[in-house]
């Protein structure tokens, strides 16, 4: 490995290592602007420019390979003068409008001006202007502010893999715009705000809202999918303004999905704020909570367990989910799940149901094949952490399901599951991976294709000492945390399609529904219907009571993502009105039916949670999954998967509440051509 000085420091790098990423091993700051970390080297800002003995003129210190013996100064005088130069040509056209500029406060340019820059200008000529370009409802456009650094242009290209936007012209003449005048159409679209180190590129939705320093920040995990994204949740007041991602090599890199981050505002309408109960009218008319439990109570008391059921839904916390299993068990009730779709998963089975290889894992595999599943809707940043394993080369994709653009190619199969039992990696695959969507496993023979698949794992070396390949990717953020809770049918008990058969016949009276909005809810009949929740959905609009929670950014919960790892997500405001946090809803509900539980504060709550289920309190690590036979061999049926994603903006609902989402799909969802899959 070649070894070479930075001011004064001496470093060993790896070869083909740049000057500039030397120069971060060495702790020595360079200023960039174009380059980044993620992306090709452009060497477009030549802001980075450092003097290196030996060479006539200064070099760009991202594109220049290290050598041995080199010796770099980032802070002589030639660098400095050279820096300063660049600077002034950046801020030639560059618009003086800073007070009204939403990157203010966050600005590349402005902090690099300031370190960097001159203290005047020698040009008087009249600053160019650009016209705006249209890149959809989540990004924002002051084109004149654009230095070139083409960030933008890489990211959708290379991550995104949405090759929409480029340069046309030279010179001044140059532009940033997308080739056919059109929004972008990538999940990942709003991540080029975040790339942007100046104002060009800016949040529309959050245009002028607040300035930086006004912000409350919290780290927190995003619930909106079941990645488990590490984000930093901004409040002003009660108000969520703003969610950005926070850097988490093991699962989104520093990538977001477009819904993750503006869903947000979704969270300001459609509130439940108070309690609801039914009238003799049929019509819900607000309550009291005295008055809510004690007509829950007068339904529950002295009904038969059998009678009372309980489904779980996709945003919902390990606490709440903990709570209200403790409370139907004291009710001698069997009948409870998290399983919405009804999934065929095996919850004796933890393998069964884990993304085993982890998201990281991804990179190692050298063959994937994905049944019933798209990532790219249904985990758009796992999707984007596919095609970086593609262009490494050296990766085999085969797909069963429906042939869409994943944005990487893939030899497409066919659509029936049938398929499987038919496919092997590439001869010479030593780390094969199998992803298995909820699409394949929400179906009547979900329970036979788990089978199958499991068996084609164990026979292609997907399965083998130090590689589990076999990997499940859900899309609700509760589901995994439910599973491993035992959030499911107990002895006899029912699943959710034996609840809401139960509840057209009149076998199950009472139905407590926790968040869940995505079952069919004309199929509760005449049972008594409790609903709790944040927002005024599907659940609430049959309920005959209605319990106040909070969402994911009100209240501190455990969530467990796809490949099984535990992780808090903060408190970073307050439910409206009298809702509450849902474990202590449901702790009050218990001492109105005699049943009180065994806890008093959420510290209580998640001793019990963690000493029933220790892998719970293992936060932020993954436990490894025994490898037992899981699924039900059977008939498998020739019909096509449907994936159970169709719109990505609106899966729950928070994002049906949202009216920016509610934008997105009238112009991606509704108005869009969907683009075809690549058969590679």
């Amino acid at each position: 490995m070649p070894k070479l000085t930075i001011d004064g420091r001496q470093v060993e790098v790896p070869a083909n290592t740049t000057i500039i990423q030397a120069a971060e091993v060495a702790g020595v700051e360079i200023p960039r602007f174009c380059y980044h970390e993620r992306l090709s080297i452009a060497g477009n800002c030549r802001m980075c420019l450092v003097e290196v003995e030996k060479s006539p003129k200064p070099v760009a210190s991202c594109a220049m390979p290290v050598g041995e013996g080199m010796v770099v100064h980032t802070r002589s005088a030639k660098a400095n003068k050279a820096r300063e130069g660049v600077m002034e040509f950046l801020l030639i056209n560059h618009p003086l409008d800073c007070p009204i500029c939403d990157q203010g406060g966050e600005c590349d340019l402005q902090d690099q001006a300031m370190a960097y820059g001159g203290d005047r200008s020698r040009y008087q000529e009249n600053k160019r202007a650009v016209k705006d370009k249209n890149m959809g409802p989540l990004v924002s456009t002051i084109m004149t502010r654009c230095i070139h650094c083409t960030r933008c242009v890489r990211f959708a290209t290379e991550v995104a893999g949405v090759p929409e936007l480029g340069a046309t012209g030279r010179g001044e003449d140059m532009e940033i715009t997308s080739y056919l005048e059109k929004s972008l159409s990538s999940e990942l679209s709003a991540n080029v705000v975040d790339l942007c180190p100046v104002g060009a590129l800016t949040s529309k939705p959050y245009a002028f809202n607040a300035r930086p320093w006004e912000l409350r920040k919290t780290e927190s995990i995003d619930v909106l999918d079941a990645l488990g994204s590490s984000i930093r949740i901004d409040t002003r007041g009660r108000d969520v303004l703003r969610v950005m991602p926070r850097l988490n090599e093991s699962i989104n890199e520093e990538w977001l999905g477009d819904k993750s981050r503006h869903a947000i505002d979704g969270l300001r309408y459609q509130r439940l704020d108070r309690p609801y109960i039914r009238g003799a009218n049929g019509k819900l008319q607000e309550a009291s909570w005295a008055d809510a439990f004690n007509a829950i109570a007068r339904r529950v008391v002295g009904l038969n367990g059998s009678r009372i059921a309980a489904i779980a839904g996709d945003l919902v916390d390990c606490e709440s989910m903990f709570a209200l299993k403790q409370l139907m068990i004291s009710l001698g009730s069997p009948n409870l799940d998290c399983r919405q779709d009804g999934a065929a998963l095996d919850p004796s089975v933890r393998a069964s149901y884990l993304f085993n290889s982890t998201i990281a894992g991804i990179e190692e595999a050298d063959a994937i094949l994905i049944v019933g599943c798209n990532p790219r809707k249904e985990a758009p940043v796992l999707n984007a952490r596919i095609r970086k394993r593609y262009l490494k080369g050296g990766l085999s994709i085969s797909v069963i399901g429906e042939n869409v653009d994943l944005t990487y190619p893939y030899h497409y199969v066919g659509a029936t599951p049938d398929l499987i039992a038919n496919c092997k990696p590439p001869e010479g695959s030593k780390k094969p991976m199998l992803i298995l969507g909820q699409a394949a496993l929400a179906r009547p023979d979900g329970a036979a294709i788990l089978e199958a698949a499991r068996r084609v794992a164990e026979q292609t070396g997907t399965i083998k000492d130090g590689w589990n390949g076999f990997n499940v990717l859900h899309t609700a953020a509760a589901r995994v945390g439910g599973l491993d809770l035992g959030f499911v049918p107990v002895a006899d008990g029912k699943d959710t399609l034996g609840i809401l058969n139960g509840a057209t016949k009149g076998e199950v009276e009472v139905v407590y529904l926790l968040g869940a909005d995505e079952i069919d809810t004309s199929r509760l009949g005449k049972a008594f219907v409790i609903y709790q929740g944040h927002h005024g959905d599907r659940g609430a609009h049959r309920a005959d009571v209605i319990l106040p929670g909070a969402a994911y950014t009100e209240k501190s919960g455990t969530y467990v993502n796809t490949e099984g790892r535990a992780q808090v997500a903060a408190r970073a405001s307050f439910p409206p009105g009298e809702a509450k946090e849902d474990w202590a809803i449901i702790r009050a509900l218990s001492e109105a039916l005699s049943k009180t539980l065994p806890f008093d504060s959420l510290d209580q709550v998640r001793a019990a949670m963690r000493k029933a289920t220790p892998s719970l309190g293992a936060l932020d690590t993954i436990t490894k999954a025994e490898w037992k036979p899981f699924g039900t061999a059977g008939t498998i049926s020739a019909t096509p998967f449907k994936f159970s994603i169709s719109n990505y903006y609106m899966t729950d609902p928070i994002s049906r509440a949202s009216p920016t989402m509610a934008k997105c799909t009238e112009q991606f969802a509704m108005g869009a051509t969907p683009r075809t899959g690549t058969d590679g």
